[in-house]
């Protein structure tokens, strides 16, 4: 089940400390990313030419694209709202809002144009993170509670009746009946365990065909699974660390890599060139279209 290859390329150099986030907007035809360690937020065009970088106060760990153009950001402690034209990050108040020993991580919206974000301990030792459901710039509602230690990829099934939910540590993806309607989840399970051993399920998306695609970081690959958590496929890459993936292109039919270079030595930075720089590839399935953020 390895596969090396699909016109897998370098897409864009940008030598990211700790990339993530991809998305990709069908109606400019530009690929969004995050380097979360080094607090950046980045644009390119449909060839890789990086468009605009923008510095940002705090750490990101997931974005969403707004309808006026503006881009939500949820950094560890809450959201803000970055307005590219001026590069400006303004921070969002959230009334109650109380993280204690937990952070935000990664996130994503529905198809209704919800954001959801997960949380993590900040050690990373603990089963203390939620999952949120952010609904208006200052409406956060907690919707599965002190479960997670950390928080990765979110996707849905093409019939927005599944929702997929990473947590790294715990080497799991997981699965919930998710009411579009409603904005809800239920019936929390394991989808796909993965073996024991260093990294584990980062980002996710999901293709036209309900296919799970997962970035395995520290684990040099992506996985691809069917709608029923079993491995497809495996596509081995000249990387560590992969961090999260996207479909994009004019058809949807390549998927974007992002990556990291972070405690990586000297030797396996020589030995892995591409490491921190948006990898893509063609792996013969389209994928969806991402919602923009409805508020």
């Amino acid at each position: 089940m390895s596969k090396a290859g699909l016109n897998l390329r370098r897409f864009v150099d940008c030598e990211m400390r700790l990339g993530e986030g991809p998305l990709w907007c069908p109606l400019t035809q530009r690929l969004w990313w995050l380097d979360v360690a080094d607090p950046h937020v980045y644009c390119a065009d449909s060839q890789g030419q990086l468009l605009h970088q923008w510095k940002v106060p705090k750490y990101p760990g997931s974005m969403a694209l707004r309808p006026d153009g503006s881009v939500l950001l949820m950094s560890r402690h809450g959201p803000a709202v970055l307005e590219p034209s001026n590069g400006s990050v303004q921070p969002l108040e959230i009334p109650g809002l109380a993280l204690g020993d937990t952070r935000f991580n990664d996130g994503k919206c529905d198809r209704l144009g919800r954001f959801w974000c997960g949380t993590m301990d900040k050690r990373i030792e603990r089963p203390i993170g939620s999952l949120y459901r952010m609904d208006g710039l200052q409406r956060l509602s907690e919707m599965d509670a002190s479960w997670v230690t950390l928080a990765n990829g979110i996707a849905w099934s093409p019939d927005n009746r599944t929702m997929y939910f990473a947590d790294t540590t715990a080497l799991c993806v997981y699965a919930y009946d998710y009411d579009l309607a409603q904005g809800s989840v239920a019936n929390r399970r394991v989808f796909a365990r993965f073996a024991p051993g260093l990294g584990g399920p980062d980002g996710l998306t999901v293709d036209a065909q309900g296919g799970l695609w997962c970035a395995m970081y520290d684990r040099a690959a992506i996985d691809h699974l069917d709608p029923q958590g079993q491995l497809v496929e495996r596509i081995e890459l000249p990387v560590e660390q992969p961090s999260s993936v996207i479909f994009g292109g004019a058809d949807l039919r390549t998927l974007f890599v992002t990556t990291a270079r972070m405690d990586l030595t000297e030797a396996q930075l020589h030995s892995q060139p591409w490491s921190g720089h948006v990898l893509c590839l063609e792996p013969g399935v389209a994928g969806l279209a991402e919602p923009r953020c409805a508020f």
